[in-house]
């Protein structure tokens, strides 16, 4: 199996989720979804996890645990700022997914 197929199965297991897509959707426009923040500009470095947990409604450990998920799948990248981690998407990592995705179904 090579390193994109590998990929390509975490990120299906990652999509299996409701909470996870709509994390997904919603960092696709940040500016439309989330409020302004103190440290980081939404688009250039991504939304603070803290600001993710609070639109989904969930605990900090919950959204930690999604957002791990995206992560290693590929899908989001992870920014350190001060004490806070922010994602955004990796649009070209998903690029590269969605082609490999429809090579194999």
């Amino acid at each position: 199996m090579t390193s994109l197929e590998g990929n390509v199965e975490s990120a299906f297991r990652a999509l299996a989720s409701d909470r996870r897509l709509l994390i997904l959707e919603w960092l696709k426009r940040p500016r439309a979804h989330f409020r302004e923040q103190v440290d980081g500009d939404l688009v250039k470095d991504g939304v603070c996890g803290v600001l993710i947990a609070e639109k989904l409604g969930v605990s900090q450990p919950t959204v930690s645990e999604h957002l791990k998920i995206l992560s290693q799948a590929g899908l989001l990248s992870a920014k350190r700022v001060k004490q806070w981690t922010f994602y955004k998407r990796d649009e070209a990592r998903i690029a590269k997914l969605k082609a490999a995705m429809l090579e194999r179904i």
